[in-house]
């Protein structure tokens, strides 16, 4: 059976963008090593979702319900669109800079339509349970500084503990993250953490051959 890999990007900085540099390495190095995998790319600094409102919440209701207005039935299909392709992809290789110590909101949009009772994760008697396991999720994450070394700076960061914690509410464990921290500390902060990024994309692809 192809493997499908949904490849997202969501920095707003284009070819000087550090998280885009690294998906695409990911990216590269699985259709390098599956020639005949399936690849679907979706850059959200490009097609924006719009942000949640009393439209974009239709898909809450039944799609035949006649209280929806034209503007949530278009809505609900493109809500429909994007869930799809997250559970058909058995990889999600997930692009996400550091904006103020969290995600882009383009990628908090996008985050938005896949949380739904019923589709993602479910309620039960024993709390939530996620329903969209079985998936492997690789992020590439960029900061200009360095969060990870302290306590004070893991307290700032809300950007690999949100996602940790979303996907991992959809039933995504093990979540695993590519990292270039201190990048706009000078030239010998940027290439060290590159090439760290990049042995850590090496590895992770050698453990999925």
């Amino acid at each position: 059976m192809t493997t499908k890999l949904l490849h997202i990007d969501s920095a707003i900085t284009g070819e000087a963008s550090i998280s885009r540099e690294l998906t695409q390495r990911i990216v590269d190095h699985y259709a390098q090593a599956e020639p005949g995998i399936e690849i679907q790319y979706l850059d959200l600094a490009a097609q924006t979702p719009s942000h949640l409102s009393a439209d974009s919440l239709g898909f809450r209701l039944a799609p035949d319900a006649p209280e929806l207005s034209d503007m949530q039935r278009r809505e609900n299909e493109l809500t429909e669109t994007l869930l799809q392709q997250f559970l058909n992809a058995d990889i999600v290789v997930v692009g996400a800079p550091m904006y103020n110590f969290t995600i882009p909101s383009q990628l908090k949009a996008w985050i938005d339509r896949l949380a739904q009772a019923g589709r993602t994760f479910k309620y039960t008697e024993n709390g939530a349970v996620g329903l969209a396991g079985g998936k492997r999720v690789i992020v590439a994450s960029s900061r200009g500084g360095a969060y990870s070394t302290s306590e004070q700076g893991r307290a700032l960061e809300h950007q690999e503990s949100y996602l940790q914690t979303i996907f991992g509410f959809f039933g995504i464990t093990g979540v695993q993250f590519v990292r270039a921290e201190g990048v706009n500390l000078g030239e010998e902060a940027k290439r060290g953490a590159m090439n760290k990024a990049l042995g850590t994309i090496t590895e992770l692809t050698a453990l999925a051959a």
